[in-house]
């Protein structure tokens, strides 16, 4: 890992503001969906204050209420950098090619790089099963999110032999609006079920290393004790911290040297960035999410 590390930024010598400012005038970082838009904007702040000093442009933090928010930005031209998950990725793809590049994806702590749909209910519940949901209210996160839709989506009516329609399996299925919604949702009882994501290491109590669970207990928005996982999906490929393709290649290889670096220059930093515990980054490209790909047509 820190061979890998090394070579980015061995390669990526860190320009001047002054070479930066001639290439470009502001630099854009989407924020996906997922927690309310503060958290997002002070989770994201520090890696922003490092962004524009490093390039030496005014840099901005963009919080769409919805992933699509960010992937229509991305689209655009609007957004330069945003770490989406698989699905989203997928559908950016999907609807223009040469948008965006993969540059980089998240390392968990035992140095692999994929993450779990996280299936949980109240522990109180008397939930402790996805056969004890049948005919209770679940609840899904956002429809371009990879482990809060998409892959749910598909496993679980595998392990169910019934669809995700309302009244087939569950009594209603509902989308909340992303994952700290889902998570507050089912802990505050306003559904009975739901799904979000984690990298499945570590302890349940402190909402494992990272992922959204590990998020909403250190806001302080959940106790763990109080929730119960119901059900996990197969690893799933973490999603990838993509660039605007048109943006100038210096620019690209700076971004790429700045978050692979992250983790030995300020490790608080890329805590609040990367949702947790992880080793840091690695290089990620196209090929990791050809079967995310096949699974985002398969609903379209």
């Amino acid at each position: 890992m820190k061979k890998i590390i090394a070579a980015i930024v061995a390669t990526t010598a860190l320009v001047s503001p002054a070479i930066a400012q001639d290439q470009i005038t502001e630099f854009r970082i989407g924020i996906l969906g997922g927690e309310n838009a503060q958290d997002r904007m002070t989770s994201n702040e520090c890696f922003r204050a490092k962004t524009e000093a490093l390039l030496g442009v005014p840099t901005k933090l963009f919080t769409p209420a919805d992933y699509d928010g960010v992937i229509q930005g991305l689209l655009g031209g609007t957004i330069d950098l945003a770490w989406l998950g698989a699905s989203a990725y997928a559908k950016t793809y999907l609807t223009d090619p040469e948008a965006v590049e993969p540059v980089l994806v998240k390392v968990n702590v035992d140095g692999s790089y994929g993450y779990h749909s996280i299936g949980f209910a109240r522990a109180d519940s008397g939930i402790t099963s996805l056969e004890d949901l049948k005919g209770k209210v679940f609840a899904f996160g956002d429809p371009n999110s990879t482990s809060g839709y998409l892959i749910p989506s598909i496993e679980i009516p595998e392990a169910t032999g019934a669809s995700m329609e309302s009244g087939d399996y569950f009594g209603e299925v509902r989308f909340v609006g992303g994952h700290e919604q889902t998570i507050v949702a089912v802990a505050n009882g306003d559904v009975d079920g739901g799904v979000t994501w984690a990298d499945g290491l570590g302890a349940w109590e402190d909402g494992y290393n990272s992922g959204a669970l590990r998020k909403a207990s250190d806001a302080g928005l959940v106790d763990m004790n109080d929730l119960v996982q119901i059900w996990k999906s197969k690893p799933i490929p973490e999603g990838p911290v993509v660039l605007r393709t048109a943006l100038p290649e210096r620019v690209k290889l700076d971004m790429i040297g700045l978050m692979a670096s992250m983790p030995y220059m300020d490790k608080e930093c890329a805590y609040n960035f990367m949702a947790g515990e992880a080793l840091g980054m690695m290089p990620i490209n196209h090929d990791a999410y050809l079967s995310i790909i096949e699974a985002r047509k398969s609903k379209m």
